[in-house]
């Protein structure tokens, strides 16, 4: 195993001092109410080991809201699990099912914990590649990809490291697929709250023959900009959120018992509505000041990341032109190579944009230098 790029990036950009677009964290204050209502629990006494599906209220929560954004219902107490953030979620859900040589579709480029998840619990990659420049799914690939060995499709909407976004079209067409088989979909939607320009999020819980079959991932450290508190969560049904269960018992057993209640009561009277405008504010803030670099641009359609073609600046490979970045121009990326099989070389690298405007506009300023 690879250590991750995003640490090796990150750790770059720290030791040459750079503006660090690399790593997804936001570089601004999270809410003051959410910050005091930890600190109430903490003086509350609320200390000590969490039960291990979660604190009764948030996985409450979590099944409002749920039903209010998807008009679908999961019992919070067989159905949800919080989760020591998305990562383990995930991790915990491939540990469940997958075995030996069982195969699993994933699509490249692909958020790199899926692949060693994968081989650590003894199964088999299947890529399907994403077709540039809008990176869209090749169906018919998908199709000859599918086997009696297939254990599992995972899909990510809105995607990571690219952007795109799956339609409607796109979910019928996975249910399709799938019906009639035993694969689970393991759906990845941490950034479901932030799908730009009037596009819609279509979850996996909103289509029958893909929800009796999944787990969809949910993070709480994308949208309320906590992303080192680590909380997310996981929904299924029943049979298949026993067998998650199982692992994560093992895997982490409960997470941060002040954090879960602080966030339960402030997704009592907080919604997510307003999110997807702010972070295109900040896409579009970002676009309009590099627009007069080199780098060629087609708009994020969600998540908080950008992804810039630079084959007008260098044919040097992703990972070294982004070294370089650091190095020489004091500016931090990640390339989008190591997210392929075969480290395929595009030109492209991934600008996080979830950052406050004076680093906005010092990253600009550097990008339109290059």
């Amino acid at each position: 195993m690879e250590t991750s790029v995003f640490a090796v990036m990150s750790q770059m950009a720290a030791k040459y001092n750079a503006v660090n677009l690399s790593q997804g964290f936001p570089d601004f204050d999270i809410s003051p109410a959410l910050i005091n209502r930890v600190h109430y629990h903490m003086e509350q006494g609320k200390n000590q080991y969490a039960p291990m599906k979660g604190v009764e209220k948030l996985r409450k929560q979590i099944s409002a809201m749920i039903n209010r954004h998807h008009q679908q219902p999961y019992d919070s107490e067989e159905e949800i699990t919080v989760t020591a953030g998305a990562t383990q979620a995930i991790y915990t859900a491939i540990s469940a099912l997958v075995r030996k040589n069982d195969e699993v579709i994933i699509f490249q480029p692909a958020y790199d914990i899926y692949a060693p998840a994968i081989r650590m619990n003894g199964g088999i990659v299947k890529y399907s590649t994403l077709v540039a420049p809008e990176y869209s799914i090749n169906w018919d690939e998908v199709r000859s990809l599918v086997s009696p060995d297939t254990r599992m499709i995972i899909i990510n909407t809105p995607h990571n490291p690219t952007g795109a976004v799956l339609t409607e079209r796109d979910m019928k067409t996975l249910e399709k697929i799938v019906a009639g088989s035993n694969i689970v979909v393991l759906s990845d939607e941490v950034y479901e709250h932030l799908v730009y320009d009037n596009r819609k999020h279509f979850s996996a819980v909103r289509y029958p023959g893909i929800a009796c079959r999944s787990f969809v991932v949910g993070s709480f450290g994308k949208t309320l900009h906590t992303t080192g508190w680590k909380v997310g969560y996981a929904v299924a049904p029943a049979a298949l959120m026993k067998e998650f269960r199982k692992m994560h018992q093992y895997i982490v057993f409960a997470v941060n018992t002040p954090v879960q209640h602080a966030i339960a009561d402030y997704l009592e009277t907080t919604g997510f509505e307003g999110l997807a405008a702010f972070y295109q504010r900040k896409r579009d803030y970002f676009l309009e000041k590099v627009k007069n670099s080199r780098f060629k641009i087609i708009p994020s359609q969600g998540t908080y990341f950008q992804v810039m073609d630079y084959s007008a600046i260098s044919d040097k490979p992703e990972v070294a032109f982004a070294e370089e970045l650091i190095k020489e121009h004091g500016i931090a990326a990640i390339p989008l190579s190591p997210f392929y099989d075969k480290k395929i070389n595009r030109g492209q690298l991934r600008f996080c944009f979830a950052k406050k405007k004076e680093t906005i506009d010092k990253a600009a300023d550097i990008l339109c230098r290059i």
